[in-house]
Order: C-alpha cells, then sequence, then structure tokens
C-alpha cells in the first residue's frame, strides 16, 4: 500500500484493489507534503487513427521516448504520486506502450491506467497487459448509429472489444457529452453496466478546434440527469466540468499541481490538458519543472 502525505492528510492507496483511505484528522506539516502530483497523465502520442471533431489534442507529429518516460515514472513514484494515467493521441499505436505498462508496474508503485478508443485493444495486445494495467478508460461517445456516426468506427466491434477487456482489467467508460449524445445518456450506463464498466465518466465538451464545447441546453439537460441519477453504476466528471453538478471530493485542500498534472507528448509539463503554458521538463527531471510550472501558475494568477 501506498502512502503519500499532503494537505488533505495521509493518504494510502492500495492499486490492486483500488482501495483509498485518507486519514484527514492529521495534516501533516507542510515540509512533509508529497513534491509530485497525485496523479499525472502522459500523452504518449499525438498520433490517432480517429478523427472526432470535438477532441482537444494537439495533432502534431509527437511521440515521447520511452528512456525518458521511465525516468520521469521513476520520479513521480519517489516524490509521492500515486497513479499515472496513459493517453494520446491514441497510446496503443505507441510501439513501447506494453513494454512502458510493464515496466512501469514492475519497477515501481504508481497504479498503472490508460485511456484509449479500444478498436486495438486485440488478443494479442490484452494478453501483454495482463497483470501489468490496473484500469483502463475506454471512451465511448453515444451508442450505436451516433457512435458510428461521430467515432467512424463500428459499435458492434467496441461491444466485443468491451467484453475480452472484462477478462483482463476493471475499465470505465469516458462519455463526451454534447447536443449529439446526451439524449442517448441512460441507454449508455445501461449498456456499459451490461458490460460490466465499473465507472462511468461524464465529460462536458470542451471548446476546441473551432468548436464552442457543450450548449447550454445540453449543459441543463446533465445536471438533471446527474441530479435524478439513483442508478449502480458509479458516476464521475472532469473537474473542469463539474461546475454545478453534485460532486465529492475529499482532497478539497489539494488542488492544482498539487493534486494533478499533464505531460504532452512534446515532454511539456502542464497543470491540465487545456492549458495552453507549460515547462519543458530538462535534464533536472519531472519535480523540478513541476516548481517552475507553481511558480508561473502563481505569477498568472497574480
Amino acid at each position: 500500500m501506498k502512502i503519500r502525505s499532503g494537505p488533505s492528510g495521509i493518504h494510502l492507496f492500495d492499486r490492486t484493489s483500488g482501495l483509498n483511505i485518507l486519514i484527514d484528522e492529521v495534516i501533516p506539516r507542510e515540509e512533509l507534503w508529497a513534491l509530485a502530483p497525485r496523479q499525472v497523465s502522459i500523452a504518449l502520442t499525438n498520433a490517432c487513427d480517429l478523427r472526432c471533431a470535438y477532441c482537444f489534442a494537439s495533432k502534431s507529429p509527437s511521440m515521447l521516448e520511452l528512456s525518458h518516460v521511465r525516468k520521469w515514472l521513476v520520479e513521480l513514484d519517489t516524490n509521492g504520486t500515486v497513479g499515472v494515467g496513459f493517453g494520446g493521441g491514441e497510446p496503443t499505436l505507441v510501439r513501447y506502450f506494453a513494454e512502458l505498462c510493464e515496466y512501469a508496474t514492475r519497477e515501481t508503485n504508481l497504479a498503472v491506467t490508460f485511456t484509449t478508443h479500444g478498436h486495438h485493444l486485440d488478443d494479442k495486445l490484452l494478453s501483454r497487459l495482463r497483470g501489468n494495467v490496473h484500469f483502463v478508460r475506454v471512451s465511448m461517445d453515444g451508442i450505436g448509429f451516433t457512435y458510428e456516426r461521430l467515432r467512424g468506427r463500428s459499435f458492434s466491434e467496441l461491444q466485443t472489444r468491451l467484453i475480452a477487456l472484462k477478462e483482463i482489467v476493471p475499465f470505465g467508460i469516458n462519455y463526451v457529452v454534447n447536443s449529439d449524445t446526451v439524449s442517448e445518456l441512460d441507454a449508455a450506463i445501461t449498456l456499459a453496466s451490461a458490460a460490466g464498466a465499473s465507472e462511468f465518466l461524464l465529460l462536458p465538451e470542451r471548446p476546441a478546434n473551432g468548436r464552442d464545447g457543450i450548449d447550454g441546453a445540453s449543459e441543463r439537460r446533465l445536471r438533471r440527469f446527474v441530479t435524478n441519477y439513483f442508478g449502480d453504476l458509479r458516476l464521475a466528471v472532469s473537474e473542469l466540468g463539474s461546475e454545478g453538478l453534485p460532486t465529492c471530493n475529499p482532497f478539497q485542500n489539494e488542488s492544482g499541481v498539487h493534486a494533478y498534472a499533464h505531460i504532452t507528448a512534446n515532454g511539456v509539463i502542464k497543470r491540465t490538458s487545456y492549458d495552453v503554458a507549460g515547462i519543458v521538463i530538462g535534464s533536472d527531471g519531472v519535480v523540478a519543472a513541476l516548481h517552475k510550472l507553481n511558480h508561473l501558475s502563481k505569477a498568472t494568477a497574480s
């Protein structure tokens, strides 16, 4: 079990079971707080073989070096990060992806997750990932025809991949909410639950590629849906899309880069994947870059 000290208390986490225990009766002295964020996402590549209109990810042809990512993982683990999430782009397109997951699980105490569209999760890749990944997030925006129109891939094939994935590792569904998908929330959650998903992550569409993001009517509909939801499948929501929704955050004292940071496929660390400004991770490592990023964030805020 990993132990992390921070402004919200002492956090104990077991990556295999997913058990979290927060001892908030005692707040450790600031000099004992973890130097790295609780969670870090890493875009291994910007490459993706889908072209979703609402995707915010950069389309520049970039990919991180395996040796760099390995060093960063060890440093993050040593300095208190609990979990790392690989993304992109589409991380399963990266040639070293399975090798990296194995390394992260074997050489660190980090919980390893990744976000994928799911269509490359064939039996060969899943076999290599078995025991080397702790949670997978599969993007599924809408169901049936809506999904196929937005993502240009077979929905029945996605369902087949979910069945295979369930046998390997716990998974959740990432669901972009906009005017195309909000009406299918009930059906999508029912399907996700039947497929064995353990979480349904709501992602209100963010402005990108000339699109305005989720419209007001869809946002109000989403709020009503969440307020009246009493299903068994656990709902979660992105921090940037949580305004106006009933949420529970036990780490309320842990904000900014104490809580989360994102590393781009160009080796730039940012507060979130949506931020424009960031700090290039140099030879002095991730923690040094985080320190600079924290100063940059404070200067921008003032």
